[in-house]
């Protein structure tokens, strides 16, 4: 029997925002994110907060996806920077980086980074199975959803997008 070799895959993103970092930056936080992004369901499971804060631990369990544990590993917000653990038991590990900085007056750049890491073979299936075209058209959405909530106040609907 030959051994596991893990898998990993980085993809990253630099998307634009109609705000500056500090009207965008508190919404990278799951409960902030529950009011602009269409169908993200989250379960807090820690945060002295109650918001993003290093060392919360909150649970996804998205349509069409597996459990997943998140633990913030990192949070400054002065610096606009927040970075995530999430582990999918039985799957894989991701790494998301995210910093947002000023571009123009009112306008925000964030950069986004996903390292998946394979666990186990399962892991190493979704890892390949996952691409470009894949990351590129979830993240897309996903900038186009905090940018209609920082201009509307609403969220964007899937089928909406254009």
């Amino acid at each position: 029997m030959s051994p596991f070799i893990p898998r990993r895959k980085t993809f990253r993103y630099s998307q634009t925002n109609p705000a500056p970092p500090k009207a965008v930056f508190p919404l990278l936080c799951p409960v902030r994110e529950a009011q602009w992004l269409e169908g993200w369901h989250y379960e807090m499971v820690f945060s002295e907060s109650g918001f993003a804060e290093k060392g919360c631990i909150f649970r996804t369990s998205q349509d069409g996806e597996e459990d997943t544990l998140w633990v913030v590993t990192h949070y400054d917000r002065k610096a606009c920077e927040i970075a995530f653990t999430r582990f999918t038991p039985g799957s894989r590990v991701c790494i998301l980086e995210i910093a947002v900085e000023p571009d123009g007056r009112q306008h925000s750049k964030s950069h986004i980074a996903y390292t998946y890491t394979g666990l186990t073979p399962a892991g190493n299936e979704f890892i390949n199975g996952f691409s470009e075209g894949v990351f590129l058209e979830a993240v897309r959405f996903w900038e186009a959803a905090i940018n209609h909530y920082l201009i509307c106040g609403t969220k964007l609907k899937r089928e909406d997008k254009v």
